[in-house]
């Protein structure tokens, strides 16, 4: 229950919490006028994107003084249309936005809730859940729902009962380094996938949603094209989210602990076997060490969830990277570049001419490869060592 009065009370609350309403509509005319009705008994703020329509909508729009409308000269579809009023939204100085569909399954009347999670989780996107199970719910549209959360989870790690719910409270100002591309539905996939991707935390809301019989409903979701366009942006957000996106979720969420947390909350209290706790130590200081310099915890991070890694562990063995320590790595690497190319010299070569430049460099790569391995292999043999001693000591 909503802790706003009616009315005037409503439309307050939205105008201190700087937040708008945002609907697109395509030849949703029959149902409309009755939503504007609604909705604007609760918020003054409302943009409404007029995509092409070919009906009377612009006719009813225009019975609407207060409602400011962006119109379309031909259909560009639902994701063009709610990007032009995001941009919109911004321009006129808001922060939050709640969209909704201009068919009538949304319930205006669930506008007050998303209000309130403003309060309670600011700067989250919050996605109206829909009750699927309800008879009414065409079943290709369950089917679809549960097909697109189970990429969202794989692209993001992040798990929503439902991604395809047009009723949502974004944060749009939070949203502004988001770069979209897409135009029709599948954009409502796509900002949510960036915005985890971002670090922007998604929360569900169950709403109320109502299908209107088959012979009433109105739809411009077309089966086969759209779900390609869907398709395709699911198999290109999952290549990006498992080769960057997702290791570097984990790389911020481990950079936002201190060592100390992450050492009692992920390596005293773990469970890992003591042989996967030293090959993720002797790992983490190979990556630390391996020539990859500004990638090597992305890198590492992928390949530590192929081998199946204590995460936690590879993070803090892989910051013997540190900065006091970079002058020493570098040394040491370049030293041992020199013994394996045949040199064997514990000085290092200054002199400024290519020749010397390109020596230097592959002495110094080569080092690194055989130096990291070599730390790796010894600090993984003398953990496993301490932790059986420790074992004993217990």
């Amino acid at each position: 229950m909503s802790s706003y009065g009616k009315n005037s009370a409503y439309r307050e609350a939205f105008a201190k919490r700087k937040c708008c309403v945002i609907i697109p509509s395509y030849n949703n005319a029959k149902f409309i006028e009755n939503l504007l009705q609604e909705v604007l008994d609760y918020c003054s703020d409302v943009i409404v994107i007029n995509d092409g329509c070919t009906d009377h909508t612009k006719e009813v729009l225009a019975k609407f003084n207060s409602v400011r409308v962006v119109t379309f000269g031909s259909n560009r579809g639902k994701g063009k249309a709610l990007r032009a009023g995001f941009r919109h939204a911004l321009d006129l100085g808001f922060d939050y936005a709640i969209t909704l569909d201009s068919d009538g399954q949304h319930s205006p009347a669930d506008l007050p809730r998303f209000l309130e999670m403003i309060d309670s989780k600011p700067g989250a996107i919050v996605i109206g859940s829909r009750q699927l199970r309800n008879r009414n719910v065409p079943r290709k549209n369950r089917f679809a729902n549960r097909l697109s959360s189970f990429w969202f989870k794989v692209e993001t790690g992040v798990k929503l009962f439902d991604t395809q719910s047009g009723y949502r409270l974004y944060p749009i100002r939070a949203l502004k380094g988001v770069r979209l591309f897409t135009s029709r539905y599948e954009l409502e996939l796509e900002v949510i996938v960036k915005a985890a991707w971002k670090g922007v935390r998604m929360v569900e809301m169950p709403v109320d949603v109502y299908y209107p019989p088959k012979e009433e409903r109105v739809t411009h979701f077309r089966p086969f094209l759209d779900f390609m366009r869907i398709s395709l942006l699911n198999t290109w957000l999952v290549f990006l989210g498992l080769l960057y996106f997702r290791p570097r979720m984990v790389v911020r969420k481990y950079r936002q602990k201190s060592l100390k947390q992450i050492f009692y909350e992920d390596i005293i209290r773990s469970d890992s076997p003591r042989y996967m706790i030293a090959f993720s130590i002797a790992f983490g200081i190979f990556m630390g060490i391996f020539p990859v310099w500004g990638y090597q915890l992305v890198i590492g991070f992928i390949l530590a969830h192929l081998f199946k890694l204590n995460k936690a562990i590879f993070f803090i063995a892989a910051n013997i990277s540190i900065p006091p320590m970079i002058p020493v790595i570098l040394y040491l690497s370049y030293v041992t570049g020199s013994y394996v190319l045949g040199d064997g010299s514990w000085k290092v070569d200054i002199e400024l001419n290519l020749a010397s430049i390109t020596l230097n460099l592959k002495q110094y790569l080569t080092g690194a490869v055989v130096f990291a391995a070599i730390a790796g292999v010894i600090m993984g043999a003398l953990s496993y060592a301490i932790l059986i001693l420790l074992k004993r000591a217990r």
